[in-house]
């Protein structure tokens, strides 16, 4: 089965149509057309040109402080770019509150980045391109027992929309590369960490995370011939999904705002259907 896109108006599903908890956690991709989210006259100068240092693929502001990294220009332009990032991170989180309120008081908000780049220029290697279907795993920062939910917005200014492709169930597409992935070493896992490589120490989860994101872009048969299907974000849409089981690449499109945030498995409303449980299944064992 291929990832489900599910349009939510403004006022909330009708009724009769699928929770979106459900939804999320069954691998759907849930579509906002219609929230507002403007930029004023002078904040239009960010979807003009990039306002990026160009040394990283977006600009990005983290914690408390956030404090803004990877931007160009002007003191005041960088200022107001880290201020539309902060009102972002705010919509982010409101839009949590109101459409999926039962992560309230669980979600931890992480980063918050403006990408003005087009993304073909952002084909720097295999590993790094995000056109291939892949499923999302960050190397340097293990996640362990949480889950990657990621809400997009296309702020594109000419009508440009945001094309993805997104995959099969995760399930799916475990069975096929699970089976051909190297075993978990926990001595070497310790090791990472202690050097200092990874922020903590790898769980398998982690570990299997990231050989199924590099074991996906590097098959190019499956990528191929995967079941797979098109989508287009219009630009004002916004978009959520788990990243971390909703196979997906990004073909095209340029200016996007995106959300990052953790949901601990433990908050889902069923953890069975977490990639951690999946995974798990597929081993026919619990995940060291």
């Amino acid at each position: 089965m291929i990832s489900p896109i599910l349009s939510v108006p403004r006022d909330g599903p009708a009724p009769g149509a699928p929770a979106l908890v459900d939804a999320l956690e069954n691998g759907a991709v849930l579509v906002f057309p219609d929230l507002d989210f403007p930029l004023d006259a002078f904040e239009q100068r960010f979807v003009e040109r990039p306002f990026a240092d160009g040394k990283a693929k977006n600009v990005n502001i983290r914690g408390a402080a956030a404090t803004l990294k990877g931007a160009a220009g002007s003191p005041e332009e960088q200022e107001r770019l880290r201020q539309v990032l902060i009102r972002y991170r705010t919509f982010a989180q409101a839009l949590v509150d109101r459409y999926l309120p039962a992560y309230t008081g669980k979600v931890s908000l992480a980063g918050t980045s403006y990408r003005p780049f087009d993304v073909d220029r952002r084909k720097l290697s295999w590993r790094r391109d995000d056109t291939r279907l892949h499923v999302d795993a960050f190397p340097s920062n293990p996640i362990g027992e949480k889950r990657i939910l990621r809400i997009f917005r296309n702020i594109n200014p000419s009508g440009q929309p945001r094309l993805w492709r997104v995959g099969e169930d995760f399930a799916s597409m475990a069975e096929k590369f699970v089976p051909k992935l190297p075993g978990y070493s926990p001595l070497s896992a310790r090791l990472l960490a202690a050097l200092r490589i990874t922020k903590a120490k790898r769980s398998e989860y982690d570990h299997l995370m990231l050989h199924l994101h590099d074991a996906l872009k590097q098959d190019m048969a499956y990528q191929a011939s995967a079941p797979q299907a098109d989508v287009r974000f219009t630009p004002g849409q916004t978009w959520v999904t788990f990243s971390d089981l909703v196979m997906h690449g990004a073909m095209g499109g340029q200016y996007m705002l995106e959300q990052t945030a953790y949901l601990p498995v433990a908050a889902q409303a069923d953890p069975e259907r977490s990639p951690q449980r999946i995974l798990a299944r597929t081993l026919g064992r619990p995940l060291q």
